[in-house]
């Protein structure tokens, strides 16, 4: 996924740790993106990862589904990180882990409903009309 580079050497330090298939037909995919930050501490980072396919059926109007497509691409993604800085070597596994269950806890009831997929799209939708300084692409002459 990402590669970070340490003393001009590449590594990869992004690694899949575990795909969580949802009843709503999405696929969690759970990746550990920690990185070493001294000899024996490690910045334990967590990045949970939904791709979903944009579908003209999440909107109310075709061109509310055209403007996301057209900005963000036949797919958006759903990520959520966390991350505990300065983790001794010895408690990294446990650490993440615990960042893990506690997402699963937390989290995955929402993101397993049903309608979880269309209420994204449109979240990205609203995203774009209110902010629109953050998207280049977006023309003024939108569709109403």
């Amino acid at each position: 996924m990402q590669v970070k580079y340490k003393n001009g050497k590449k590594t990869d330090m992004t690694r899949l740790i575990e795909e969580i298939p949802l009843p709503n037909g999405l696929n969690v995919e759970v990746w550990d993106t920690s990185i070493p930050i001294a000899s024996n501490t490690t910045k334990v980072e967590l990045l949970i990862r939904i791709r979903i396919e944009l579908q003209p059926s999440y909107f109310i109007k075709p061109e509310h589904f055209e403007i996301v497509r057209k900005i963000m691409g036949p797919e958006i993604f759903y990520e959520y990180k966390k991350q505990r800085p300065f983790v001794n070597n010895k408690e990294k596994d446990a650490v993440f882990r615990e960042l893990v269950d506690t997402f699963k806890q937390d989290s995955l009831i929402y993101l397993a409903k049903p309608n979880f997929p269309h209420s994204f799209a449109i979240s990205k939708y609203w995203d774009i009309e209110k902010n629109r300084y953050k998207y280049s692409t977006f023309s003024e002459k939108k569709p109403s």
